[in-house]
């Protein structure tokens, strides 16, 4: 039986590696106990801004044996974005390099979906669901524990070959497999450099960060006005933000990736500073067709821009 949970795992971390994936790590389907009292704490502390939706379903959150009937597995999995491409313009306003190219909620959601395919066909039937950034599941809990990384004081995965361009993704399963273990230690250190970069101080304490006062948040999940309070302080981010791992050693060993989705949009790139406070609703469709600023909407992007300053 270990055998054939073994080779069943390689088969699928193989399959991974053939669909693009940089990292694949397997863990138990289990209750997340270490991460029950940490969520509480932060929803309780507010730190979740008006993303209301973090309360619901919190058993769920913590156990993915009530998201997928039967489960015995959660596949992690990493798909990388990085990219030395900049926009073109330094006055712009800028976009977070995810945002490049096109939405990775579709992209990765298909490669999932491929991989659940082929478990299929080379195991037999086997029930499960893809789960990408939309769903109550700890992305970064579970890839810690598949030993794909460490969290570290920004609150990203990070991991000691690639650094933390990277997305998280898992495909929650009801077959027993082989699993890997939870590295024993981050490597984090003693740098502070995450914490000290962030213009919001967002990043309240070593490995808790305040959701409500991130760029990220200010700029995509907040639908209400931005708060005055961070009038001067966004470093001119209008979509999302990459400071804490601009800023952070172990990005040093980011690779290119390979992904051809996430070819950077040379339109998007090459917009000047003055197209950006002019942008119509029409541009806004067209730039951004098949691309994840969309969750945004053209108001909230024009909002954020304004923000900044940048119209008078």
């Amino acid at each position: 039986m270990q055998l054939k949970k073994q080779a069943y795992s390689d088969m699928i971390k193989t399959e991974a590696k053939n669909l693009g994936f940089m990292f694949c790590g397997i863990a138990k389907a289990e209750f997340l106990e270490q991460e029950a009292p940490r969520l509480e704490d932060w929803l309780k502390k507010g730190m979740h801004g008006e993303m209301q939706y973090m309360e619901n379903h919190f058993d769920k959150r913590l156990d993915p044996r009530l998201l997928v009937d039967g489960a015995k597995s959660v596949i992690s999995l990493g798909l990388n974005y990085y990219t030395d491409n900049d926009q073109q313009d330094p006055l712009a306003p800028k976009i977070s390099r995810y945002a490049y190219g096109a939405d990775y909620h579709h992209v990765i959601k298909d490669k999932l979906k491929q991989l659940l395919n082929t478990i299929n066909e080379k195991i037999g039937e086997v029930g499960g669901r893809a789960f990408v950034d939309s769903a109550p599941v700890l992305d970064r809990a579970w890839a810690k524990k598949a030993g794909m990384g460490w969290i570290g004081k920004n609150g990203n995965l990070i991991n000691k070959k690639a650094g933390s361009f990277f997305f998280l993704a898992e495909l929650i399963i009801d077959l027993e497999l082989k699993y890997d273990v939870e590295p024993t230690a981050d490597h984090c250190g003693s740098c502070t450099r995450c914490v000290d970069a962030c213009p919001t101080d967002a990043i309240v304490g070593p490995y808790i960060v305040d959701g409500s006062r991130c760029i990220s948040y200010l700029t995509i999940e907040l639908k209400n006005e931005i708060p005055a309070e961070f009038k001067g302080k966004m470093d001119n981010w209008m979509f999302g933000c990459d400071i804490c791992q601009d800023v952070c050693p172990w990005n040093k060993f980011s690779v290119l990736h390979n992904e051809p989705s996430f070819t950077p949009n040379t339109e998007l790139l090459g917009m000047k500073q003055t197209d950006w406070e002019d942008i119509t609703h029409e541009t806004f469709q067209k730039v951004f067709k098949n691309s994840a600023v969309k969750r945004t909407k053209f108001d909230g992007l024009k909002r954020n821009i304004e923000f900044l300053k940048l119209i008078e």
